[in-house]
């Protein structure tokens, strides 16, 4: 059971959306509280490769690494990130539809330690109010509709937070 999912459909061919969701160069449009990602060792992005990531969070900067669990050109990547006992799993499925290509991605959230495991709801809302809107922000930057700001990051989080309530009282 995953922690939190979300879908979107780019007006974009399958091989363009994959192309730049996995270019590292791209991470801060779709992630704006990331300022930097790199990677640690040498050849191309695929399994096993390890990436160290720098991300803004009030004010300070946490970094993490990454490791990349799946990568199937146009069709899988999966990361694990680590910091300090939080550790988010994220599966992105990519696939050709009429409209373009279907992107979904899975969240997964554990947690290590006794006072993190305290913690861990919090922590999943943390994650998905920083890192949900990233799907909304590939399809915005690939369809040239509108760019996200590091301002906005807050308000789509919340935006994401707001539905499940909404869709309770109706």
């Amino acid at each position: 059971m995953s922690d939190f999912r979300t879908t979107v459909i780019i007006h974009k061919p399958v091989e363009e959306v994959f192309s730049y969701m996995v270019d590292i160069d791209n991470i801060h449009e779709i992630m704006p509280l990331v300022v930097k990602r790199e990677k640690i060792n040498d050849g191309p992005l695929a399994v096993g490769t390890k990436l160290r990531e720098t991300r803004r969070v009030r004010a300070s900067d946490i970094t993490s690494e990454i490791e990349v669990l799946a990568y199937e050109t146009n069709k899988v990547f999966a990361t694990r990130s680590n910091s300090n006992g939080l550790i988010a799993e994220y599966y992105y499925r990519f696939d050709e539809v009429d409209e373009g290509t279907q992107v979904d991605l899975e969240a997964n959230i554990k947690t290590t330690g006794f006072k993190m495991k305290l913690l861990r709801k919090f922590l999943v809302n943390m994650v998905h109010r920083e890192d949900g809107y990233q799907l909304t922000n590939l399809k915005n930057m690939l369809e040239g509709t509108k760019e996200i700001s590091d301002e906005d990051v807050s308000k789509e989080g919340e935006q994401i937070e707001e539905r499940p309530e909404e869709n309770q009282t109706k």
